[in-house]
């Protein structure tokens, strides 16, 4: 994992008073599963100022909890097919997103989901995308997305930890 991605989360987390780590993904459709293998490897490694949520494919059904626990920030961990190489990982401002229905298996459009957080919150949010090898239906990661998921887990226990 290269430190361009480090750099981005730090910079993004540098005033950071509370946090909302969100996986997001289907465990039944391979490397789509990344964001909440990611969040499950984050329990017992992190303060009370970040609150970690398996949201799967419905975000919305957490924003009662998001808006109570009243974040600065709202990272969204997921896959997405960015066309990179499987396992590589961006950071994404939510703003920045178009139309993620063509690259996203959940159900409501994540920008929706993305806009009404933020105006509920105020909070800054990002997605930390990962690049899947495949989201067909099955269970376990791929190798390269394992990796990656290793990796992001240790670089996110170093950042907020």
């Amino acid at each position: 994992m290269g430190g361009e991605i480090k750099k981005e989360l730090e910079s993004w987390f540098s005033d950071a008073k509370s946090i909302v780590l969100a996986g997001i993904g289907n465990p039944i459709r391979t490397d789509d599963y990344v964001g909440l293998k990611i969040v499950e490897k984050l329990k017992g490694k992190l303060p009370p100022t970040v609150l970690l949520l398996e949201a799967e494919t419905v975000p919305e059904s957490y924003m009662v909890d998001i808006e109570q626990f009243k974040p600065t920030h709202v990272l969204l961990i997921d896959a997405a097919f960015l066309g990179l190489h499987p396992g590589e990982a961006r950071l994404v401002d939510a703003e920045k997103i178009v139309d993620f229905s063509a690259i996203s298996t959940h159900l409501l459009p994540l920008r929706i989901f993305c806009d009404y957080v933020k105006q509920a919150t105020g909070a800054k949010i990002a997605l930390l995308l990962v690049e899947p090898k495949s989201m067909e239906f099955g269970e376990g990661l791929s190798v390269e997305v394992e990796s990656a998921s290793e990796q992001l887990t240790k670089l996110l226990v170093e950042l907020l930890g």
